[in-house]
């Protein structure tokens, strides 16, 4: 089985995170949210993925060069110019075989059963298997009783809508309906499709944790979501003096130190931080080796 993570945006939300790393590689809980996707993809029995590049792609490239790969096949396609979701899945259409494919969005965390999405797509002779879930925030899609998508937005809300996870099952076919060497919107070709009757339908998933890292909050929020039950996580090689207090929930990289009386409450830190005696930490993010010498309250600090 093969797949694509959807990795070439600039991640403008998530700024000032993304101005040295691609969102991707942000870590949630010291692992990059582009490792949990591999893991989850890997995990339902995908062998082969690819990867679209952007922003940051060299750095996506070299963290992909130090991880293992004997379990898993991946490659990076750069993109020159942003394709967008469509012209991005477009532009990998050599990497495909017969057999329907995984896209998925690289800034979600989820544990949605990807086993039982794709046997369901197979099952039902889909064209496209959106997979779609109750979440009113972004509920903008249509489906009838069969589960046949009947419309996609553009206004957000109201009874019987859906919102889409960022996952799909795509059968090759649908690759010629995309136009070539042009930004495009997969959305936009699901639209036509739906309009000439094809078979685009909707898996409801369930019981299951999805979160989207669009902003800074969002992205604590997910740090904060995996900790349980833990609420304190320490990477390796820190250094926390007695007299300093890590309070629910914190989030610490690896060789960080919290000096005499400095607090960390409700707040990530990226490797190698500083946290100097006395200060306090709330609510905020601080990246890799930033010295905090002044309280920081519901911020970002990057060095």
């Amino acid at each position: 089985m093969k797949a694509m993570i959807l990795a070439a945006g600039r991640g403008r939300r998530l700024r000032p995170l993304t101005d040295a790393l691609p969102k991707v590689l942000v870590p949630v809980v010291n692992s990059p949210m582009l490792e949990r996707t591999i893991d989850l993809l890997s995990l339902h029995g995908v062998q082969e993925v690819i990867i679209n590049a952007h922003h940051h792609y060299q750095t996506i490239a070299d963290y992909l060069k130090r991880r293992d790969s004997s379990t898993l096949k991946i490659e990076v396609r750069v993109e020159e110019e942003i394709l967008g979701t469509g012209g991005g899945i477009k532009n990998t259409q050599d990497f495909w075989d017969e057999r329907p494919f995984i896209a998925i969005n690289g800034d979600i965390l989820t544990d949605i059963n990807l086993t039982e999405v794709y046997a369901y797509h197979q099952r039902r002779a889909n064209l496209v298997t959106m997979v779609l879930h109750d979440f009113p925030r972004y509920n903008k899609l249509r489906v009838d009783r069969d589960m046949n998508i009947l419309s996609i937005g553009p206004n957000p809300g109201g009874r019987n809508t859906l919102a889409f996870t960022g996952i799909h099952i795509i059968d090759p076919e649908v690759l010629d309906y995309i136009p070539e060497d042009k930004p495009y919107n997969i959305i936009d070709c699901y639209r036509q499709l739906i309009q000439e009757k094809q078979a685009v339908r909707a898996y409801v998933a369930t019981g299951h944790r999805w979160i989207d890292i669009g902003t800074i909050h969002d992205y604590i929020r997910a740090n904060f979501n995996l900790l349980a039950p833990e609420k304190v996580v320490i990477g390796r090689g820190c250094h926390i003096h007695p007299k300093a207090r890590l309070n629910e929930c914190a989030v610490l990289g690896s060789r960080c130190s919290v000096e005499q009386g400095a607090l960390v409450q409700g707040s990530v830190l990226w490797d190698e931080v500083t946290v100097r005696a006395g200060v306090r930490v709330v609510d905020s993010v601080v990246t890799t080796g930033v010295v905090v010498e002044k309280d920081i309250i519901g911020g970002v600090a990057i060095r």
